[in-house]
């Protein structure tokens, strides 16, 4: 049985979308200079950090998800497939943007105590293992246990290690939406058989390095601890975001006329994703929680100490509330997963735990302590979040653009998603 849709329509970016993501790109621009001319330099660092991250997370999802669905050869997805591959198509933007950070970060110093806190000259992001000295014996930042991981934490082999990551994930996800619009253009299998072996290809990769991606991007902050888990954790927290943003993406959509042949069936399965990985993401954090605690490591307790410092503790406990709570109460039933509205919020709330999961990863280590526990979250933190949001609206959006068609027109499992039905 064939549809009436008409798959000819193109997606125009402009109007109050594109005012917004620009308004809010500016209130981020306004919110980072203030930041930077106000003195709080290391907490604005350390902010890019957090968002530019968070930005290069989701843009991955987008690509890990067209690869879960080719290399399972599910079918619900395919008239969706055309959001994940615009998140592909803005990964090389994003993966610019972090390494931006990360090098300015490297290579922009100043004075500051060092873990033995003497005065020394420190770089604003990963200055446990790169301010000068801290490998060479006799000199007053010398740290033997630093010096130990020096062959693997070194500046130049950590800028190149992350240009492989998001260069494989980048060049991966350009060939999947390369190949979907060819498959368009010429029709058959040979371009669906391709994006196939390309996502073979891109999980082999990706399974092995994305735990290599967090430990140098985020657990590198404090070189003195490490985690085995800590990269699957990330991986959960990369799923379950992306997910989210996805989902409130294609939500959005429908509500301003595109994508009509989306049903709350295909919402629902994507509710499901969002509730079962949310459960793994609580699992892989309580079990991380729980492995230090019952061995007794004090080497791995102190990471958790520092995050139950009072200014820290109230954000430790919400996280855990937000992430595991929400999409418990809210998306266990069948029936919530199938009210946009409920799911549109759900959405929203998860977007904005994982920033906050992100924050307790890299604060703590960063910037430490303030004052209080409710000036940890000012207006550094919400302008810079806003401005990121902004951003990825306004690169994502100008990339689904460039597509001729909301929905691979000529992919072999179309039908078996326009009458897609639980």
């Amino acid at each position: 049985m064939k549809t009436s849709h008409s798959f000819d329509g193109q997606f125009e970016f402009q109007g109050k979308a594109k005012t917004w993501s620009l308004v809010m790109i500016a209130i981020g621009v306004i919110g980072i200079l203030g930041g930077f001319f106000t003195g709080n330099v290391e907490r604005t660092f350390a902010n890019l950090l957090l968002n530019g991250y968070y930005f290069a997370c989701v843009c991955i999802c987008g690509i890990f998800f067209c690869a879960v669905q080719y290399v399972a050869q599910a079918g619900w997805s395919a008239s969706i497939l055309r959001i994940p591959q615009a998140f592909a198509k803005t990964l090389p933007f994003a993966a610019v943007v972090l390494l931006v950070i990360i090098g300015c970060g490297l290579f922009f110093t100043h004075s500051g105590p060092n873990d033995e806190g003497k005065q020394t000259v420190l770089p604003y992001l990963y200055k446990v293992w790169a301010l000068k000295g801290v490998t060479t014996p006799g000199n007053a930042n010398y740290n033997s246990v630093i010096a130990g991981k020096s062959g693997y934490l070194n500046v130049p082999f950590f800028l190149i290690r992350l240009l492989i990551y998001l260069g494989s994930y980048s060049l991966i996800g350009r060939m999947l939406v390369k190949y979907s619009n060819n498959e368009d253009e010429l029709g058959g299998m040979f371009n669906y058989n391709k994006s196939f072996n390309a996502s073979v290809l891109f999980l082999l990769i990706f399974g092995f390095t994305v735990p290599l991606f967090a430990f140098d991007t985020i657990m590198s902050l404090e070189a003195h601890w490490f985690s085995t888990m800590f990269g699957w954790y990330n991986f959960a927290a990369l799923w379950v975001s992306g997910l989210s943003v996805i989902t409130l993406t294609i939500i959005i959509l429908r509500e301003n006329g595109y994508l009509e042949w989306v049903t709350e069936d295909h919402l629902h399965n994507l509710g499901q994703l969002m509730f079962g990985f949310s459960v793994f993401w609580t699992y892989l954090w309580f079990a991380q929680f729980l492995l230090t605690w019952y061995a007794n490591l004090p080497e791995e307790a102190a990471y958790f100490y520092k995050r139950w410092e009072p200014q820290f503790k109230p954000w430790f406990w919400l996280n855990i509330i937000v992430n595991f709570l929400t999409p418990l109460l809210v998306l266990m039933s069948r029936d919530s997963k199938r009210m946009v509205k409920v799911l549109k919020v759900a959405c929203i709330i998860l977007i904005c735990g994982h920033w906050l999961d992100y924050f307790q990863m890299i604060m703590p280590g960063t910037v430490g302590p303030l004052s209080v526990w409710y000036h940890e979250i000012g207006p550094i933190e919400i302008c810079a979040f806003i401005g990121f949001v902004g951003l990825f609206t306004f690169a994502m959006l100008t990339s689904l653009s460039k597509f001729k068609s909301l929905v691979p027109k000529k992919h072999p499992l179309l039908e078996e998603s326009l009458h897609h039905h639980i």
